[in-house]
């Protein structure tokens, strides 16, 4: 997670299969595609719904800001597909907020299916 302050953005990345060796418990994150639309992403561990981060992340359309997500497979890829612009649609708890973003722009079929959940 990034926040462009200066483009008032946040830039949200996941990587969708995560290993142990790469991985700290505290970032074993469900981070998948729910559908070609809606993407199931969690927050930082330390996230709380009333926070100034967990509000900005609710409110983002109200306060003028966007969120932009990136994701990947694997760790060891390099690369992040840029799945677009998304909107917040809701959420469940905190530390970390486990959040549902709709996408402006459907993903591919063949993206959907490798970042869904098995």
């Amino acid at each position: 997670m990034y926040w462009a302050q200066e483009a008032q953005a946040d830039l949200l990345a996941f990587t969708k299969h995560k290993t142990a060796g790469r991985f700290s418990p505290t970032t074993m994150y469900e981070d998948y595609a729910i559908s070609r639309e809606l993407i199931h992403w969690q927050s930082q561990s330390t996230t709380r719904a009333g926070s100034e981060t967990g509000l900005r992340y609710q409110h983002h359309a109200a306060r003028g800001s966007s969120v932009l997500l990136f994701a990947r497979e694997q760790a060891d890829e390099r690369a992040f597909y840029f799945l677009g612009p998304a909107s917040y649609v809701r959420h469940e708890g905190e530390l970390p907020m486990s959040i549902t973003w709709r996408l402006d722009q459907a993903l591919p079929v063949d993206l959907t299916k490798s970042l869904a959940v098995a």
